[in-house]
């Protein structure tokens, strides 16, 4: 099934909303049945049928066929945010005296789940540095039950070795999560390597409007509906018609997106490499990255976020450097139409700025769809007013 068709064709019955080319947004929150055997057999399987817009839609189910067709799954869920992806994808799977081993450092919420949440339950995690398959080995105990993952994530791109770490879980009956926001299933399919849940941030590329804000989660049917009857339904986390519209259309328009912004990255690791006022940069496809063999045999490409390190002996410097900057935005998402940076020291008191610490003068970069020139002429101008 090639991208185009599952993009712009899969799971739209155009007759059935007058031929409009765009499918209609079913704003409704419930269904009507003809005869009480009707809504008998709707309650008996609501997962198959259209019963209450907390749980299936017909716009969110168009989007839902798309994703598992993308993610080469069987089945896929839709979520009002990454967070509740990670949340309901996790929380199914694990019991009271269960463990996980889970990368260290993950993304903020699934780390906050980890740590707070699931230790009111008995359920406890070690951290491990995932780029080393013994490291997974060493950390897996009788009542492991779960392996996560983020290959890579969104500031170091650290890389685990996906089929390695699938081979693993599967000789050890354990299951595999995997954050791939990074990605989009354009550059990475976790599953073709042995993963079992992949999910994403569709606020990020799958939106590409900085307007929406949603998850979504890919796997076996089999584990789609377990999650759907416990955590989906109870929390109510399932996104709303609208919000699926919005992820639509955004995925009409992705591959271009992503060709674009991957081109301009690219042009800018280049550009940034050749600054003396840039002491390190951090990019997967970049021949320097640590993991560059890794990630080149894993992901199509890489696009949108970078982290380069800047000449800077005070707070002060890092802080005007990004305040100096006129068409880069700051904020902390990505995978939208505009440009951003965040500097790891926004995360920290001004105190605790140590120029010696590689990490405090990092800076993390998203591509958008402005030129490379402009981009860079803007970084160019900041960084005379602040290092130079």
């Amino acid at each position: 099934m090639d991208i185009s068709y599952i993009l712009n064709q899969l799971g739209e019955d155009h007759h059935e909303y007058f031929n409009a080319v765009s499918p209609p947004i079913v704003q409704t929150s419930n269904f009507l049945f003809d005869t009480v055997d009707d809504m008998r057999k709707a309650f008996a399987a609501e997962y198959d049928v259209f019963l209450y817009s907390r749980g299936n839609n017909p716009t969110v189910e168009i989007l839902k066929q798309k994703i598992a067709a993308l993610d080469g799954a069987e089945d896929a869920l839709v979520f009002n945010s990454g967070a509740s992806a990670i949340f309901c994808a996790v929380l199914p799977f694990v019991k009271s005296g269960d463990h996980i081993v889970s990368v260290k450092s993950p993304y903020t919420w699934a780390q906050r789940m980890f740590d707070v949440i699931l230790p009111r339950f008995g359920v406890t995690t070690t951290y491990i540095d995932g780029t080393n398959i013994t490291h997974w080995e060493e950390a897996t105990r009788s009542n492991t039950v779960l392996y996560y993952l983020e290959s890579p994530n969104s500031w170091s791109y650290e890389l685990q070795d996906l089929a390695a770490v699938a081979s693993l879980a599967r000789s050890r009956s354990i299951l595999t999560i995997i954050d791939n926001s990074y990605c989009t299933p354009l550059y990475q399919r976790p599953l073709d390597f042995g993963i079992d849940l992949s999910l994403q941030s569709a606020t990020k590329y799958i939106g590409g409007h900085s307007d929406t804000v949603a998850g979504v989660l890919s796997g076996s049917r089999a584990h789609m509906e377990k999650i759907f009857y416990s955590e989906y339904m109870t929390t109510g986390a399932g996104a709303t018609p609208f919000h699926a519209w919005l992820l639509l259309r955004g995925l009409r328009t992705l591959p271009a997106r992503l060709e674009r912004i991957t081109r301009t990255t690219h042009e800018m690791v280049r550009w940034l490499k050749q600054q003396s006022w840039v002491t390190a940069l951090l990019f997967p496809h970049d021949p320097g990255f640590p993991q560059y063999e890794l990630a080149k045999k894993q992901m199509k490409d890489a696009c949108g976020l970078l982290t380069f390190s800047v000449q800077a002996q005070t707070v002060a410097q890092v802080e005007h450097f990004c305040n100096a900057l006129r068409r880069f935005r700051m904020a902390v998402s990505w995978g939208g139409h505009e440009s951003l940076i965040i500097p790891k020291c926004a995360g920290m008191p001004r105190e605790a700025f140590d120029p010696a610490n590689p990490s405090h003068t990092q800076i993390r970069m998203y591509v958008g769809l402005e030129e490379a020139d402009v981009l860079q002429n803007d970084l160019q101008q900041a960084a005379i007013t602040a290092f130079l």
